[in-house]
């Protein structure tokens, strides 16, 4: 019996070995990362040993979920006889392909975590979906990760191999050994990948030990962060998660509260937020709209915030126009930005409305009400529309026309992500010099401040010595917005045309912060026309873009966009306020006050004050030492409204125009 249980238990030996590599490979990569990589953000948060303890709980739960699979079958199939030398085959095959999936995420992750500050997630299986944009990214800009990764995945995984097939054995093991044997070791792997005693299961929660994400997701392997995205993605689908509850009435009362219009001018129950808008400006003839949408342009690169002298140009313009000194994206993806800038949507911890199936017909963008309106209404880019969803989206919801990289004849230069921005804005200066006296939007949209950062040469003074630099990039980018102001002056439609120059998101967002509201502060400026030179001083939000836009233009509206018209007399009393979605984490910032949601976890408050250097502009957040009750929890529901009513709307298909009617059900 004995002998039994010994073959039955020797028929696993590949499955040990596999998890053996696996352990070793996912504790040394932590460990080179904790010593080389992000010592000081760990050592700050006293998180050595947290991750390095937790780590090891992961990867064991995670090495246990890549073997219940080759575990059930071994089970099933090894006492075969027949079946036994192909089932050692088979198994070898599976384990060299996870191992190389497993080393190569792993590899992948430094330069992951330097773009996103956060281990993989569900961001890197998305730009999966675009292999030619992110081929021609990678061989570009990573081309010494890729030499790496194609050296190192092979001869590791060969090694591994090796291992294996040196644990064949011509006798298969019996079934009696298998009956000893097999509840056992059924029993310790769903124990170890359960890895709890509690009523659920470990998860990414357990290593929530500190405010910095970064330094928690080190407890993670790059792999399981990975999965655990999948999962969380597909379970959010069906019924994204919430922060909190909150009655449906409440959210509704909250959010209508918050965007101070009368409520005479609510004019549908159905459609709740649903209102009809004023403008301040009266107008013969409503202004034509462009919103040039800047490629990831943080204000640490913009002069005029305190950035980096990278943007002369736009630094000049901020003394002709309305410039906005504390303005925040919703979000880290274009997606995002898009999503709120186009339709004023708030963010959620779901995805972008940009790439929802319920939004893809029949919801709200400033497009759809200017098209009603009689505008032509048009996306301009010098990329794939496919990209993230966007041509779906647009065209579905307002969008005419779209020009992209292919309508570009003979362009200037053309890299990884598209055309040049000088090639995208002189296509738009044509374009628009065209409509004569048909009224116009349109969304312009930039590429060329992206990795790998490509731009055509001698065009502008190098900040930095290397040319594919972001500071360069973004340098470029400002260049060619400074050359299309230039012709729009001189044009026929300058007169009668709203310029909108805001950026999507920052170029990266990182800190040590739960959010790093910093990281969001972004550029905006709304210049052309009749505009006036003012610098607005409160904090405001790409969702408040479409009502000030609309006042501005003298469009009269009826629409559900739940920002505000920032440039109202009576909102001058009135506290700025900012919403941001960073991963699985929201904040909620009035003026200098946070609310910070985690998931499963309670609101926590914060100050957000100057960092205190000398000569600093940027600012971080402090944990508040002073609470009143009353005002905390009016505060932390007034948040919590705004991150519950996205999904609420969505889910209703309220978000829409009157005349926008959903199909029967």
């Amino acid at each position: 019996m004995i002998n039994h249980l010994i073959l039955a238990l020797r028929a696993f030996k590949q499955h040990a070995i596999f998890i053996v590599a696996a352990l070793l490979l996912w504790s040394v990569a932590r460990v080179l990362m904790l010593c080389f990589y992000y010592s000081e953000r760990v050592t700050a948060v006293d998180g050595v040993a947290t991750v390095l303890v937790q780590g090891v709980r992961f990867d064991v739960m995670t090495a246990g979920i890549l073997v219940i699979l080759p575990i059930l079958v071994t089970l099933l199939l090894a006492p075969i006889k027949a079946v036994w030398p192909l089932l050692q085959r088979l198994l070898s095959g599976y384990f060299i392909a996870a191992f190389a999936l497993v080393l190569f995420i792993e590899l992948s992750t430094p330069s992951f975590i330097s773009q996103f500050d956060v281990r993989p997630n569900i961001l890197f299986v998305e730009y999966l979906k675009y292999p030619k944009e992110v081929i021609a990214m990678l061989t570009k800009a990573y081309t010494l990760d890729l030499v790496v990764a194609a050296v190192v995945v092979p001869f590791l995984s060969f090694c591994v191999w090796y291992f294996l097939r040196r644990c064949y054995s011509p006798q298969a093991p019996s079934f009696l050994g298998f009956v000893m044997a097999g509840p056992f070791i059924l029993v310790v792997v769903l124990l170890v990948i359960r890895s709890s005693t509690g009523h659920r299961p470990a998860n990414p929660s357990v290593v929530a030990f500190s405010s910095d994400l970064m330094v928690n997701s080190l407890a993670l392997n790059s792999f399981y962060s990975v999965l655990w995205a999948i999962y969380s993605a597909k379970k959010d689908n069906k019924g994204t998660f919430a922060y909190g509850s909150m009655s449906e009435a409440e959210i509704i009362q909250s959010v209508k509260q918050e965007m101070y219009i009368a409520d005479e001018h609510f004019t549908d129950a159905t459609l709740p937020t649903l209102h009809r808008q004023t403008p301040r400006i009266k107008r013969d003839r409503p202004l034509n709209l462009v919103i040039i949408l800047q490629e990831s342009l943080g204000a640490e690169f913009v002069g005029s915030l305190g950035g980096l002298p990278l943007t002369p140009n736009i630094d000049a313009l901020a003394n002709e126009g309305l410039w906005f000194e504390r303005f925040y994206a919703t979000g880290t993806r274009s997606v995002r930005g898009i999503e709120a800038v186009i339709t004023g949507f708030v963010p959620t911890p779901a995805q972008s409305v940009v790439k929802l199936q319920k939004s893809q017909r029949n919801f709200f963008t400033i497009a759809e009400l200017l098209k009603m309106q009689g505008y032509s209404t048009t996306f301009i880019y010098g990329g794939e529309s496919h990209f993230d969803n966007m041509r779906s989206f647009f065209m579905g919801n307002g969008f005419s026309h779209i020009i992209e990289e292919k309508d570009y004849k003979n362009p200037i230069f053309k890299g990884s992500w598209g055309v040049s921005d000088e090639d995208l804005l002189n296509k738009a200066d044509e374009y628009f010099s065209e409509q004569g006296d048909k009224p116009f939007f349109s969304l312009v949209f930039s590429s060329s401040n992206h990795t790998p950062f490509e731009y055509p040469d001698n065009t502008i003074e190098q900040y930095d010595a290397e040319k594919g630099t972001v500071n360069n990039a973004v340098k470029y980018a400002d260049y060619a917005v400074g050359q299309f102001i230039a012709k729009a002056k001189k044009s026929n439609y300058w007169n009668n045309t709203l310029f909108v120059i805001v950026a999507d998101h920052n170029s990266r967002v990182y800190g040590s912060d739960l959010v790093p509201i910093e990281r969001f502060h972004i550029p905006c400026l709304i210049v052309g026309a009749d505009t006036q030179a003012m610098r607005y001083t409160k904090v405001a939000s790409q969702i408040d873009l479409v009502p000030t836009l609309l006042s501005q233009m003298g469009i009269e509206s009826e629409h559900p966009a739940v920002g505000r018209d920032l440039l109202r007399d009576d909102l001058v009393a009135v506290p700025g306020r900012a919403m941001m979605q960073y991963n699985d984490t929201q904040a909620y910032l009035e003026d200098d006050k946070a609310v910070i949601f985690q998931r499963g976890q309670k609101p926590e408050l914060y100050n957000y004050v100057l960092a205190g250097e000398a000569n600093s502009h940027e600012r971080k957040l402090m944990q508040r030492t002073e609470h009143d009750a009353v005002n905390d929890e009016i505060f932390i529901n007034k948040a919590l409204a705004f991150s519950l009513w996205g999904a609420l709307a969505y889910d209703a298909q309220s978000y829409r125009l009157p005349t926008q009617v959903l199909p029967a059900p």
